[in-house]
This record gives structure tokens, sequence and C-alpha cells, in this order.
């Protein structure tokens, strides 16, 4: 909500912000998957059922080691970077 610039992006808003990227740029953003096969699902803030949906219908997000989705959890700069590259290549990549 642009209230903590510098601080720590959880995943769920990191997927939030690539969703509404997709969007207001007319990329095809109409895929979604169920999240109940993650045992953590019940844990998605409100505001990001339908980005984490879409990010791991595209692929964007698949979980983490532990198989759980960890939405409030800081997004490592591993997990951002991969989830940058996991957008800019169908989205944005040539």
């Amino acid at each position: 909500d642009g209230t903590a610039p510098g601080g720590a992006v959880t995943r769920q808003q990191l997927a939030a912000l690539l969703f509404r990227f997709a969007q207001a740029n007319g990329y095809d953003s109409g895929q979604r998957a169920a999240l109940t096969g993650f045992p953590d699902a019940a844990s998605v803030s409100a505001y990001a059922v339908e980005a984490l949906q879409w990010a791991t219908a595209s692929g964007i997000i698949n979980g983490t080691s532990a198989g759980t989705l960890n939405p409030a959890g800081t997004a490592t700069r591993a997990q951002f970077a991969v989830m940058l590259y996991r957008f800019w290549e169908p989205y944005l990549g040539a």
C-alpha cells in the first residue's frame, strides 16, 4: 500500500503486485488455480487470494520446499528474483 517503501515484501504482496501489473497492462491474467493443495491456504489475506490463484496457475509461485505458500513470509532475494523471472519470461520476454 506504499506505507513502508523500504520494508520487506511478503510473497503475497509480490504476487498481488505482479497480478495488478499484468491486469493494468492488458496481459493475460485470467488463469486461476485452487489453493486448496497448500496446507496454509487459509492464511492467505483476502486481498491476495485471486493474485495467488493466478500466480500458482501461471507458474510464478510453486510453493516453498516445504510445500506451503508461506503467503505472509518475507520474499527472499532469491524468491523475488525467481518470481520476477517467471513473470518476465511469458509476459515480457522476447
